[in-house]
């Protein structure tokens, strides 16, 4: 079973006005970040957009994003749906295009029970033959995981790591003691990654690694050599973006932010906005003092 740590990001979805995928964009930004060092790529994670593309929208981006790596490193691929049946045909199809990894994140209308988000997760890991990276965002979920349910799902020989974007490093700290080494902890964007680092994660899935890939690579490795106080200095100067970002939609400011460097990404897809251009404008600042 595939060992994942590192540097994640989460890609853009870059589509044209006629809804389209920028395959060619798409694919120099994967080239670009893995060049930069990142340790893997997610296509269809939050800054995605999932939520907002079509079956064959996003499968374009798995298909481009895996001919891109050309398993230089691995690909972990968001199935997300509503519907059981539905995300297991989209692991079952993202498997056969070559994703190295499933990220299996739970959408819902009405809320669901334990019992039935742990049928989810587990009929996921069942369809298919490559690792699963189970997913929880309660900002967006109606139904989030359990610690329970993270315990039962941390048995599965599938099931090898989480990505918790709770805000709460405390609760990623309970799943740590709770599951041990049956589970891999990822942080996100939403927690401060050096922290996660300190306490036992394994590194971070999150869409300003696409902006700061070199960045991003240089925090891991001084928190994998146990280097804290170069860490949190180097940390403070990043958190900068991410204090920045909050501020907007997300996937508005890493497509501003991709746009600023030179990747025609184009805008976030409708109903969401654009940043106005003052919104950018502090996006601009903020990375050229990171630069």
């Amino acid at each position: 079973m595939a060992d994942f740590h590192g540097v994640f990001p989460y890609l853009v979805s870059p589509v044209d006005a006629s809804g389209q995928i920028r395959t060619d964009v798409l694919g120099r930004l994967c080239d670009d970040l893995i060049k930069a060092g990142v340790h893997g790529l997610t296509p269809l994670g939050s800054t995605g957009e999932f939520a907002y593309l079509g079956r064959e929208q996003r499968a374009a981006v798995v298909r481009t994003t895996i001919e891109a790596a050309q398993k230089r490193v691995p690909v972990i691929a968001g199935v997300v749906s509503t519907a059981t049946a539905d995300a297991v045909a989209q692991a079952r199809s993202y498997q056969k295009l070559g994703a190295d990894g499933i990220l299996a994140i739970l959408e819902a209308y009405f809320p669901v029970q334990d019992a039935q988000v742990e049928y989810y997760f587990r009929a996921i890991a069942d369809a298919v033959d490559i690792p699963i990276v189970i997913y929880t965002n309660r900002q967006f979920q109606r139904s989030d995981l359990t610690l329970d349910v993270i315990a039962r799902l941390a048995t599965h020989p599938r099931i090898v790591a989480i990505k918790d974007a709770s805000t709460n490093t405390g609760r990623l700290l309970s799943i740590m003691n709770r599951c041990g080494d049956s589970i891999d902890v990822f942080s996100a964007s939403a927690h401060i990654p050096a922290a996660v680092m300190l306490i036992g994660g394994v590194g971070w899935m999150a869409g300003p690694a696409c902006v700061i890939p070199r960045q991003s690579v240089e925090l891991y490795d001084l928190c994998k050599a146990q280097r804290w106080d170069e860490a949190m200095k180097l940390q403070r100067r990043l958190w900068r973006l991410n204090e920045a970002f909050a501020r907007y939609n997300l996937a508005a400011c890493i497509k501003a932010g991709l746009g600023i460097q030179g990747y025609d990404v184009g805008d976030p897809i409708p109903p969401q906005a654009a940043l106005t251009a003052d919104e950018r404008k502090v996006v601009e600042a903020v990375l050229r003092d990171l630069d």
